[in-house]
């Protein structure tokens, strides 16, 4: 692989400008695309194999215009001081508001507050339920704004309003966060490579390959019926491994001037040596976000693969595109150790030229790890297994209203609904029976209702409502405790058990449904795929890492080294949104469940990415033992080389995620806090100690394979092996048309 990647690397340096014009004509098609494609539409929301979804389609079924799982709302209204929603000027605002809200086209019904006795006990406070005909993804914003708007009516009157539920979910802005990223990623770049032009070609690139990724996103959406949401991912990913990746070779590149190639030698020297490792460390990404789909939730599936999608583009920049940049750069990309003039350069040449330059960070802090291996080994285990311990306490859920900031109108609704009604109202739980192969099925509806009524943590059951056949009613259910309590779930396991009874006795199904409902059971289901997925993406990356490093022991050391990272920084996240530790640092206004998609998220992104840094950095170490030094003399090679490339591109990674840490939407901060820890401990805990600790202990153990596996193994030369029987500064006119026959 490193020949072939040697031969693009040249041919890509000397064909720059045709390289650079397919990949703009790649980013003009795709714009225009995007600009071209009809909107996204609606997107459906389904969880398959669950419980809740299974209601979902009966009732679509048996309640023909139902909207099931359409979206809803409650405008919740607060009497001012002193008066009460029955109050005659009150109770014409609120059917003034009920009226509005009834001409939205997307709007299946309006339940009056009065008719449905929705005012709460002491009448301070009413609420209107809004149902819509389509789900809270597919909501149109101009549906949003009138509900909004009719809110703002009635405050005009002088009533306080507040409005909940999903009808308000909306995509989190994220622009700002991403600009944070990209200039802190600027200031890193710069000061890594001493010279704005080396450090602007990673920037460049990435922002293309992003650019082409995610307008290519928006140009299949309404094909494919992608969500406004399948395209976060794919940015928050494509945006820091092409930063990455295009800086591994940037780096390598100017080593290789550093040794004093000419600049396309080094430009195809640079591509077949480092281009392999990203190459790699690419299909380790692709398979942890594919391998998403075996969680089989649909959304899911296709963010994974979106951001799958623009890893490979992100790959085939930095393979391509970065030589034909460097062609273009010329002597403004300068060889290591020297910086441009503004940044000190002619007197660091001076000092280098005097013998005096010391060995860097890198090289110093791998020899401390050499001679100290068991020492740093134990602290870095111990650290990180201390930091994994409040794991041990995660509880998964899904966030609601009730986990919004207080500044928000949906968590000011919640607090309304429960003040006046009791926290369990704001979840309240669907029971659906369907009776069809029962004898008597009103007597059914009627005993599980009763049966429902004797369970703990239940406030109202509503009489049974049945569809015009009669043989499928709804109950709505509302407990005690709050949507995302561990009572609340119980109860719902309670109800399901009840009704397993009923089928034994009377043949008829029971099955419970709605938000809350269904946020459990997706818990649930993320919960069961996570050992499975682990197996998945680690087995098939631990059979690549075999092929890349020839050893047993590396790929192994690897895997754990990630499950102890991941481990420490679930710790991290418990310790923080679910106990409250530093919550007010980090923004949290409200503790509770860790969001049940974190670990299974965590594992999929964190592995990929920790893969680049090994693969970076151990493939140094390989590339250094197959030439001929010692096991221990290898790793601090390693880390010379390969310690201040990996450190930024961690810091990068890390900034990346750390700007959605000021995200208001406490999903959006908990995945960006978690991210950022995970590389926080996997580049600088794992990578940068444990891993250089093991290999000293292991010594060439660490590259041991059985012969039988050599054997059977393709040598695919990620060390760049097959590039040392090359001339250096090869210009045979054979290979010149070899290459040109890449």
């Amino acid at each position: 692989m490193a020949t072939f990647l040697y031969k693009v690397g040249r041919l890509a340096f000397r064909r720059r400008h045709f390289v650079a014009l397919i990949w703009v004509a790649l980013l003009t098609l795709a714009g225009v695309g995007a600009a071209s494609a009809p909107a996204a539409g609606t997107t459906s929301f389904s969880i398959p194999g669950t419980e809740a979804q299974k209601a979902f389609d009966l009732l679509e079924q048996r309640f023909p215009g139902m909207s099931a799982d359409g979206a809803t709302a409650r405008v919740v209204f607060k009497a001012p001081h002193g008066q009460k929603m029955t109050d005659a000027g009150n109770k014409a605002t609120v059917e003034d508001t009920v009226k509005e809200l009834s001409d939205g086209s997307e709007v299946a019904s309006v339940a009056d507050p009065y008719t449905a006795k929705a005012v709460s006990k002491d009448g301070t406070i009413a609420y209107a339920s809004v149902k819509y005909e389509v789900s809270g993804m597919e909501l149109q914003d101009s549906s949003r704004e009138a509900l909004q708007d009719a809110a703002q009516d009635a405050r005009d009157a002088g009533l306080t309003v507040e409005v909940g539920g999903d009808a308000l979910q909306t995509t989190p802005e994220t622009g700002a966060t991403e600009i944070i990223g990209i200039a802190v990623a600027a200031v890193v770049l710069v000061i890594t490579f001493g010279s704005l032009i080396s450090a602007g070609l990673p920037l460049l690139t990435a922002l293309i390959g992003v650019g082409i990724g995610i307008s290519t996103i928006t140009a299949l959406a309404s094909a494919l019926e992608l969500g406004s949401t399948t395209s976060t991912l794919a940015m928050m990913i494509g945006l820091a491994v092409g930063i990455d990746y295009a800086l591994f070779i940037v780096s390598r590149y100017r080593a290789e001037l550093a040794e004093g190639r000419e600049r396309e030698e080094a430009a195809g020297r640079a591509v077949g040596t480092a281009g392999s490792a990203v190459v790699f460390a690419g299909l380790t990404v692709v398979i942890a976000l594919v391998g998403l789909s075996v969680v089989n939730i649909p959304m899911l599936t296709k963010m994974g693969i979106a951001a799958a999608g623009t890893v490979v583009i992100a790959v085939l920049i930095a393979l391509t595109m970065i030589p034909a940049l460097l062609g273009y750069a010329g002597g403004k990309v300068r060889p290591a150790g020297t910086k441009s003039r503004w940044m000190g350069g002619n007197r660091a040449e001076r000092k280098a030229a005097a013998g005096k330059a010391k060995p860097n960070m890198g090289t110093r802090w791998a020899s401390f790890v050499v001679r100290r291996p068991i020492a740093v080994l134990l602290l870095g285990v111990v650290g990180l297994g201390a930091a994994a311990v409040p794991a041990g306490s995660l509880e998964l859920g899904l966030p609601d209203d009730g986990s919004q900031p207080t500044s928000t109108t949906q968590r000011r609704a919640y607090d309304l609904l429960s003040d006046g009604f009791g926290p369990g109202f704001n979840g309240p739980l669907m029971v659906v029976v369907d009776a069809k192969g029962s004898d008597d099925p009103g007597a059914v509806f009627q005993q599980v209702g009763d049966d429902i009524k004797g369970l703990k943590n239940v406030v109202t059951v509503t009489p049974a409502a049945p569809n015009k056949a009669g043989d499928t009613a709804t109950i709505t259910v509302i407990p005690k405790s709050k949507p995302s309590s561990v009572t609340t779930e119980d109860l719902v396991h309670s109800i399901r058990d009840k009704g397993a009874e009923v089928k034994a006795d009377t043949d008829a199904t029971v099955l419970v449904t709605g938000s809350t409902a269904m946020n459990i059971d997706v818990s649930q289901k993320l919960n069961d795929a996570l050992i499975p997925y682990l197996a998945l993406v680690v087995g098939l990356a631990f059979l690549l890492l075999i092929v890349v490093f020839r050893s047993i022991l590396v790929p192994l050391k690897a895997a754990l080294g990630f499950l102890l990272s991941v481990m420490a920084a679930l710790g991290a996240v418990v310790a923080v949104f679910q106990w409250g530790w530093f919550a007010g640092l980090m923004g949290v206004e409200e503790t509770g469940p860790v969001m049940s998609m974190m670990p299974i998220f965590m594992v999929g992104v964190v592995f990929g990415l920790a893969m680049d840094y090994e693969v970076f950095l151990v493939t140094r170490m390989r590339e250094a033992y197959v030439h001929g030094e010692k096991p221990s003399q290898a790793v601090v090679t390693g880390f010379k080389h390969g310690a201040r490339v990996v450190t930024a591109a961690a810091v990068i990674m890390m900034a990346v995620f750390a700007g959605f840490i000021g995200s208001s939407e406490s999903m959006v901060k908990m995945i960006g806090f978690g991210l950022a820890v995970a590389v926080f401990f996997d580049a600088f805990v794992v990578r940068m100690a444990i891993v250089p600790a093991v290999l000293a202990l292991l010594g060439r153990r660490a590259w041991w394979l059985p012969k039988w596996l050599d054997r059977a193994l393709p040598n695919v030369d990620v060390e760049g092996e097959g590039l040392r029987t090359r001339a250096e500064k090869d210009e045979d006119p054979d290979a010149d048309r070899a290459l040109a026959r890449v």
